[in-house]
């Protein structure tokens, strides 16, 4: 109990002290976020998508719907929930926290996705396992954006956060600098799983999903290592898929 009130009195001082400031236009955050009520509001959610890949589909189309590409081929995952189009702002957004460590940002995000997933989810996973980034891009780097995204959405869920069980092998290009027709061979073989999961059900976290080419390898190889249900869960979605 003291504990508590202790917590609640900490968190109450540093909003006092240190308000929230909305990251996009600087005006004073709205419930505790560092975004305001209208730039929130704004933010381009994907709110019509395919349940397999989560593309974007046309505002008109309503229930489960699942894209041409998924029923041609099925992805390795059973079901994407993706927070935002990737389109201006979430674009800059995402920019912000992968290339000038605006770490914050990962907080925002993490944070807005828990709100929808509580909203969306049919079933819940067993384990939170961000995509790994390879130790060669993580020294670059720095940090790895879907942890970091990861970690807010862990906490607010109360879902377990695995980070170790898997890595990434190779220090592959990066994804967004290739056509689209070279993703695949690019990615092909980088992960691995490291150590049993103990898990039927889990969701893979990333920041985006364009062609979908690293999210489908890694569920590929969560798949082979016995997982029997993945979701996957992205901030945001590019309308594109080859």
């Amino acid at each position: 109990m003291a504990l508590h009130f202790i917590n609640n009195w900490l968190k109450n001082t540093h909003a006092w002290l240190m308000p929230p400031v909305c990251v996009l236009c600087g005006q004073t955050g709205d419930d505790g976020q560092d975004l305001c009520a209208a730039c929130r509001t704004e933010l381009p959610y994907n709110t019509s998508a395919c349940v397999r890949c989560a593309l974007p589909l046309p505002a008109t189309t309503h229930g489960d719907l699942i894209c041409g590409a998924c029923q041609q081929q099925a992805p390795d995952y059973d079901r994407s929930h993706s927070l935002l189009r990737y389109a201006p702002p979430a674009d800059q957004l995402i920019q912000r926290l992968k290339f000038n460590a605006r770490l914050p940002l990962a907080r925002v995000l993490g944070e807005l996705m828990a709100v929808q997933l509580v909203q969306r989810l049919r079933a819940w996973p067993e384990r939170i396992i961000p995509v790994p980034l390879h130790r060669a891009r993580l020294r670059e780097r720095g940090f790895n954006q879907a942890l970091e995204i990861a970690r807010p959405i862990a906490r607010a869920l109360n879902i377990p956060l695995d980070y170790r069980s898997c890595e990434r092998m190779r220090h592959t290009s990066v994804q967004s600098l290739l056509p689209a027709a070279a993703r695949r061979k690019n990615i092909k073989g980088a992960f691995r799983v490291t150590r049993p999961i103990k898990a039927r059900h889990v969701a893979i976290v990333d920041d985006v999903m364009t062609t979908g080419h690293t999210v489908q390898e890694f569920a590929a190889t969560l798949r082979k290592s016995g997982v029997e249900q993945i979701d996957v869960w992205i901030v945001a979605r590019a309308a594109l898929r080859s």
